[in-house]
């Protein structure tokens, strides 16, 4: 193992910050044009995932819409059945009290007969 004097450590230091330095100045700046090429294509992209994400919700309102105006069609279609089973029932029950009336009178009429 050697050892390293603090001249040499502090050579190490140096060379290693004048790395750093080289690589942070290779980096393009923010006016480059494959910088500015590339913001554009992220802004490409994600104007059409914008796109795709508002299409999608029209798409899902439009289903939620279809299918509420198909509830509610069920729903008056089903109180028009209920409505019209209430009619015929009430025409029902009319029409037997009516019988039981004319064969109440029948027997009253018949008893007075009789007499």
């Amino acid at each position: 193992m050697k050892h390293k004097d603090f001249g040499e450590r502090l050579q190490a230091s140096q060379s290693a910050k004048q790395a750093m330095l080289a690589k942070f100045s290779q980096r393009p700046g923010p006016d480059d044009p494959a910088v500015s090429e590339r913001r554009a294509a992220r802004a490409a992209v994600s104007a059409a995932r914008d796109v795709r994400v508002a299409e999608r919700e029209a798409k899902r309102l439009a289903e939620e819409a279809h299918l509420a105006r198909t509830r509610d069609a069920q729903a008056a279609d089903q109180a028009a059945q209920e409505q019209r089973a209430a009619a015929e029932k009430e025409a029902s029950d009319a029409k037997h009290e009516a019988e039981r009336k004319a064969a109440r009178d029948a027997r009253y009429a018949a008893r007075k007969a009789r007499k």
